[in-house]
C-alpha cells in the first residue's frame, strides 16, 4: 500500500502544470557490487539541454528557470558574466547529475555540491532541487537527522547573535521573513530546510546553517516529505558515477576548505572502487582542473 500511494503522489505532482524544463523524476539503479563496473548501475541522472540566450537573461533567471542553482551555471561558464549576458548565444544547460553515494532514504543533501536529493526507495526514483547553505562562519552542519516538525508560514525564532542586527527576538511570517513561507524543521533543533525570501541566494553560500530552497521547490518538498523523514547531510565534492558500462566524475569546489588533496582523494575512491585501471587519468586530471560540477566521462578507451 504504502508503495503505491508514493507512486501515485509522485506521478501526480508530475503531472501538475510547471516548467517541464525544470521539473521531474528520475530512474536510477545503484551498483550490485561494491567494486568493478555493473553494466546495469545507472547513478547518471537527467539530460543536459540546449538554451539560447535571450537579451532579457541574466544567468540567475536562466538558472532559476532550469531549477538550478546560480552556482551550476557560474561553473560551467566561468567566462559569462552573470548579469551581462551573451544575448543569441546557445549553451548547454547543466541538468545532468552524479547522485550521492549514499544508498539512503528520504532525503540526501551534500553540501559542495549545494543540492538535495529526495529518493523514493521502493520505485526506485529520485527528485533533485538546489539549495543555499551556510556561510563559512556558519557551516551547515553534517549527519543524520529526521525531521521533527512541517510548518507553513513559519515565525521566525532570531538566534541571540542575530537579534542585535534585527533589533526583535522573533519575525512574523510575511515577505520579510528569511524561513519562507514553509519549513522542514530537523532533529538538530537549530537546522531546517526552508524556503527564502531572496531567491537569488540559491546557488550560494547565505544562510546561518540552515538549508534554503527556491519557493517553488519547497512547496513541493513539503508536500512530498512527512515527519520522520530521515535526511542524511553529506560532505562530498567528487562524486563517481556509472552510466550504460561508463564511469563518470562529477567535481565540485572544496566549499569549506576539508580536502587537503582532490586528486588523491579521487584516486582513494577509485583504487577502493576497484576502478583506476578502468579510468582514463588525464580525463580525470582535467576534470579536476575545471571543476565544472557536470558529470565527464572518465571511461579509458578500450
Amino acid at each position: 500500500m504504502k508503495k503505491a500511494c508514493s507512486l501515485f503522489m509522485l506521478l501526480f505532482l508530475l503531472m501538475l502544470p510547471g516548467k517541464p524544463e525544470a521539473k521531474g523524476a528520475y530512474p536510477y539503479r545503484f551498483p550490485e557490487s561494491k567494486t568493478g563496473i555493473d553494466l546495469s548501475a545507472n547513478t547518471v541522472i537527467g539530460a543536459s539541454q540546449d538554451y539560447i540566450i535571450t537579451k532579457e537573461d541574466t544567468l540567475l533567471d536562466v538558472a532559476r528557470n532550469f531549477d538550478l542553482g546560480y552556482n551550476e551555471l557560474v561553473l560551467a561558464y566561468p567566462e559569462i558574466d552573470p548579469w551581462i549576458t551573451p544575448a543569441g548565444e546557445k549553451i548547454s544547460i547543466p541538468t545532468e547529475w552524479v547522485l550521492p553515494p549514499v544508498k539512503a532514504k528520504g532525503i540526501v543533501i551534500n553540501v559542495p555540491e549545494l543540492r538535495l536529493y529526495l529518493f523514493f526507495n521502493d520505485i526506485h526514483m529520485v527528485k533533485t532541487y538546489p539549495i543555499g547553505i551556510g556561510v563559512l562562519d556558519a557551516p551547515t552542519p553534517l549527519g543524520r537527522f529526521t525531521i521533527i516538525e512541517k510548518t507553513k508560514n513559519p515565525t521566525w525564532n532570531i538566534p541571540l547573535s542575530l537579534q542585535e542586527e534585527y533589533g526583535r527576538k522573533w519575525m512574523p511570517p510575511g515577505p520579510d521573513n528569511p524561513l519562507g513561507a514553509y519549513r522542514l524543521r530537523l532533529s538538530n533543533y537549530d537546522v531546517g530546510i526552508h524556503g527564502t525570501n531572496i531567491p537569488w541566494g540559491i546557488g550560494r553560500l547565505v544562510s546561518h546553517g540552515c538549508i534554503r530552497l527556491y519557493p517553488e521547490d519547497i512547496e513541493e518538498l513539503f508536500t512530498l516529505v512527512k515527519v520522520g523523514t530521515p535526511v542524511e547531510i553529506i560532505y562530498e565534492p567528487i562524486k563517481i558515477g556509472f552510466k550504460d558500462g561508463h564511469i563518470f566524475v562529477e567535481v565540485h569546489p572544496d566549499l569549506y576548505n576539508e580536502i587537503t588533496d582532490l586528486l588523491i582523494h579521487t584516486a582513494r575512491k577509485l583504487f577502493v572502487y576497484q576502478l583506476w585501471e578502468e579510468i582514463d587519468l588525464d580525463l580525470l586530471v582535467k576534470a579536476l582542473e575545471e571543476h565544472k560540477g557536470v558529470p565527464i566521462d572518465i571511461t579509458r578507451k578500450k
